[in-house]
C-alpha cells in the first residue's frame, strides 16, 4: 500500500502541476492578465488594503500581489475576479487529486471506506467546481451589463460561491467522519482547505467591491 501510494503522489503532482499550467495560460489568455515579479512595497501595500476585508489575509495577498505592480494597480472588481478565477483554478486542481485517489483505491480494493469517502467528498467537489464556474462567468456578464441587472449578477455570484462553501465544508466532514490514514487524509485536506480559504476570500473581495460600487452610485446619483 505504502509503495503504491507513493507511485500514485508522484504521478498526481505531475499532472497537476500540467493542468495548473495549461489552465492559468487560457486564464491569463482571457482576462488579459499578466503576473509580474516587480512587486514593490507600494504595490503589496495596495494588494494588503484591498485584502483587509478576507479572513485569510495572507493567502489573499499571495493570490492578488503577482498581479499587481507599481505601474498596474487592478481595481476591485478585477481583484475579486482574479481572486474567483484562482480558486476555480485550484478547485479543478483539487477536483483531479480527489479524482485520482478515488480511481486508484477503486482499482486496489484495498479499503472499501476510504473509497467510500472519497467519491462522496468528489461529489461534493464536482458540485462546487460546477458553482465557483458559473460564479465566474457570471461575473463576466455583470462587468458586460454595466448597470443593467446589477443586483442580479450580484445575487446569483454570492448564492454560487457561498453554496461552493458549504460543499467543500461537507466533503471536508465526509473525510473526517471516515477511518482513513492520517498521511492520506492529510493530504486531500490540505488541498480542500485551500480551495475553501480561496472561496471565502474571492466571496470577501466580491461583497467589498459590490458595496463600493453601489455606495459610489449613490454619490453620483443627483
Amino acid at each position: 500500500m505504502h509503495n503504491l501510494l507513493k507511485i500514485y503522489i508522484s504521478k498526481s503532482n505531475q499532472m497537476a502541476h500540467k493542468i495548473l499550467s495549461n489552465f492559468l495560460i487560457i486564464f491569463l489568455a482571457i482576462f488579459g492578465l499578466n503576473p509580474t515579479v516587480e512587486c514593490g512595497s507600494r504595490a503589496r501595500a495596495y494588494v494588503e488594503h484591498q485584502c483587509r476585508s478576507t479572513i485569510y489575509i495572507e493567502l489573499c495577498i499571495r493570490t492578488l500581489l503577482p498581479f499587481a505592480s507599481k505601474t498596474n494597480a487592478p481595481g476591485p472588481e478585477q481583484l475579486a475576479r482574479i481572486s474567483l478565477s484562482m480558486c476555480l483554478v485550484k478547485a479543478r486542481l483539487t477536483k483531479a487529486y480527489v479524482n485520482m485517489v478515488a480511481k486508484d483505491l477503486n482499482k486496489t480494493k484495498i479499503n472499501a471506506r476510504y473509497y467510500e469517502a472519497m467519491t462522496d467528498c468528489l461529489s461534493q467537489i464536482n458540485d462546487g467546481v460546477s458553482q465557483i464556474t458559473q460564479s465566474v462567468k457570471e461575473q463576466q456578464r455583470m462587468v458586460l451589463d454595466g448597470e443593467k441587472h446589477f443586483t442580479w449578477h450580484e445575487s446569483n455570484v454570492q448564492t454560487w460561491v457561498s453554496t461552493a462553501l458549504t460543499d467543500v465544508t461537507t466533503c471536508l466532514d465526509m473525510i473526517s467522519d471516515k477511518a482513513i490514514g492520517g498521511k492520506e487524509k492529510g493530504m486531500i485536506k490540505t488541498r480542500v482547505l485551500n480551495v475553501k480559504h480561496l472561496a471565502s476570500n474571492a466571496l470577501a473581495l466580491f461583497n467589498r467591491f459590490t458595496t463600493r460600487h453601489r455606495g459610489s452610485r449613490v454619490i453620483k446619483t443627483p
